[in-house]
């Protein structure tokens, strides 16, 4: 069987201005097929070649595969629904596949608009990925795809098509089975640009023990499962050694949930040396950071340069909506228990609901001036369509062209200003923050790594600006103030919500306020007092 594996060539003005970022996702299921004995597999990575249709095409020609298989998340779906087209074009019996969290989630709308698509993956692939494999070259997969779970697909019988799913799959209980082929990336071409040096997105966990309502990851993953310390500091160790990686970000949405844990990956990192050669970042909860502030000098020692805050909102109202229990003087404390322990602080704020108003935005400002972070980012809140928040607010939400659903381009309309009102509000934010801080902080940071980082930092922002990159801002026309009123977000009217989606839609949302009770008892992250102990950490560390 050849096994062709395509990452979509999607771009925003987002995460990439830090640099090129390896899909993780395609090293996760290529360790998988292998260890199953599938080792024709082969990984085509559009999104950082920057490939034409034309030019994939002609890959895709040359591969011959038997099964095409995509991932996407919301804002690369239509790229990653074309690029399964392309497959069936050049080679029409080739059977193709989609996973990732959108089409998890959305499988319907998925299979309405791209009925080539032969099938849906839903939820984690590895397992699921290697069953489907399996029955495809015995030559009965038609009959056995009702038996396998985690799938969906479109069934075609006398009375018309139906699109039908199985029942769930169980998530991989052991993760530190998983074996990466981190060969099959192309590293020369994921640079991180604040340092200059090669970058990896491995894991260290999956899930979250909490519940965000504008969050996807705790639906994707279900069960909150944490590798071995040791095993995933062999990850990284071979990643130094094998492909001279020299930082990496942890994917887990919050590493430090799990404390125990996270201080014996940073002691293992110690111990082999690795803080030398190996910096890291990684995204948490200031209630966290609050809590380890004894540790904030190990975790620097770990290697540990970057954290990013999700302080979110301006006002305590926003952060209420967010179903956050954070307090917002909470936010400046971490803020400063981080750069005390020499670790660069990134601020993140969420703009852009319905209730925004210049007064609201210029609040953020003021709070990233008083709060002093090494970094701001100022993000618009993008509604994944299957979150809770995102069915709360369905009446707000009239942009259904999941293309430009990418945190920087504003899906809402706030009721007290346009759209482009609110980009260049919020660029005004950004050219204060970083002029200031170009010109009175970062080249006063002191002579070490910390400043060579910043600076880097500085670099990666200015060189995405002057390419037009940054947010996008090309692509909309922005070009300052004077342009704010002839910005044009192209968005795809003709875009909708497929019927079907709707139905599935209002089924569950029949299902969700029957058990609302129940869930209500269930806090998010960010939560004052919702935090793994120490002593349930080890008791569920037994139980493994």
């Amino acid at each position: 069987m050849r096994i062709l594996l395509i990452h979509p060539n999607y771009h925003s003005g987002g995460a990439e201005i830090a640099g090129s970022w390896p899909p993780a996702w395609a090293a996760y299921l290529t360790g998988s097929l292998k260890d199953a004995g599938y080792t024709d597999v082969s990984f085509i990575d559009a999104m950082t070649n920057d490939l034409s249709d034309e030019a994939l095409a002609q890959r895709i020609r040359e591969e011959k595969p038997d099964i095409v298989g995509a991932t996407s998340i919301t804002p690369s779906i239509y790229k990653a629904e074309r690029a399964l087209q392309i497959a069936k074009e050049v080679v029409p019996g080739c059977v193709t596949m989609l996973g990732g969290v959108h089409a998890t989630f959305m499988f319907k709308q998925v299979l309405s608009e791209a009925p080539w698509i032969d099938l849906i993956v839903r939820g984690e692939g590895e397992e699921i990925l290697v069953e489907t494999v399996r029955a495809i070259e015995a030559g009965d997969f038609d009959r056995r795809r009702h038996e396998i779970k985690g799938l969906a697909f479109i069934e075609k019988g006398d009375e018309g098509s139906r699109i039908l799913s199985t029942e769930a799959a169980a998530t991989v209980k052991n993760l530190d089975l998983i074996n990466p082929d981190w060969s099959i990336l192309e590293w020369s071409k994921y640079k991180y640009i604040p340092l200059n040096c090669r970058v990896a997105i491995p894991n260290m966990a999956r899930g979250c023990p909490f519940t965000c309502s504008f969050c996807s990851q705790w639906k994707f993953w279900r069960d909150y499962r944490v590798r071995d310390p040791k095993k995933v500091a062999d990850e990284i160790e071979k990643l130094y050694k094998d492909y001279d990686v020299r930082f990496f970000i942890l994917a887990d949405e919050e590493p430090t949930i799990n404390r125990k844990k996270f201080v014996q990956f940073c002691e293992e990192l110690i111990a082999r040396g690795l803080p030398e050669h190996v910096q890291w970042g990684i995204n948490t909860r200031v209630t966290d950071i609050l809590r380890d502030e004894q540790l904030l000098p190990l975790y620097r020692k770990a290697g540990l340069i970057h954290v990013s805050l999700g302080t979110e909102a301006a006002a305590q109202l926003q952060l209420d909506r967010f179903n956050k229990e954070t307090k917002v003087a909470d936010n400046k404390r971490a803020i400063e228990l981080l750069r005390n322990a020499g670790i660069v602080v990134e601020a993140q704020f969420i703009v852009g609901l319905e209730n925004e108003t210049h007064e609201t935005l210029e609040e953020t400002y003021r709070m990233a001036q008083d709060w002093k972070p090494d970094l701001a980012n100022w993000s618009m809140y993008t509604p994944w369509p299957f979150t809770e928040l995102f069915h709360e607010m369905s009446d707000k939400v009239e942009v259904f062209d999941f293309e430009k659903y990418n945190f920087v381009t504003p899906i809402m309309k706030p009721d007290a200003m346009e759209r482009g009102e609110l980009l260049d509000h919020v660029m005004n934010n950004y050219r204060r923050f970083y002029m200031k801080k170009a010109l009175f902080s970062y080249p006063w940071a002191g002579t070490g790594l910390r400043r060579r980082y910043l600076l880097g930092c500085l670099k990666a922002f200015l060189k995405s600006g002057f390419e037009r990159k940054f947010y996008d801002l090309g692509k909309v026309g922005y070009w300052g103030p004077q342009s704010k009123k002839k910005v044009d977000f192209h968005f795809d009217d003709e875009r909708k919500i497929a019927a079907a989606q709707v139905e599935d839609w209002e089924a569950n949302a029949d299902r969700s306020r029957k058990s609302r009770t129940r869930a209500a008892e269930i806090k998010a992250c960010g939560g004052g007092e919702e935090q793994m102990a120490d002593v349930d950490t080890a008791r569920a560390d037994a139980a493994e």
